[in-house]
């Protein structure tokens, strides 16, 4: 299982299918608007 965490606001975003834990860093919308 994989999450994506917001690198702003450390809010997860989204989650999705992996083998194994990993976490990837993104922008979620309430912070990409700034």
């Amino acid at each position: 299982m994989g999450t994506i965490v917001c690198q702003d606001c450390q809010e997860v975003i989204d989650t999705y299918e992996e083998e194994k834990v990993t976490t990837l860093y993104g922008t979620c919308p309430n912070c990409s608007g700034k």
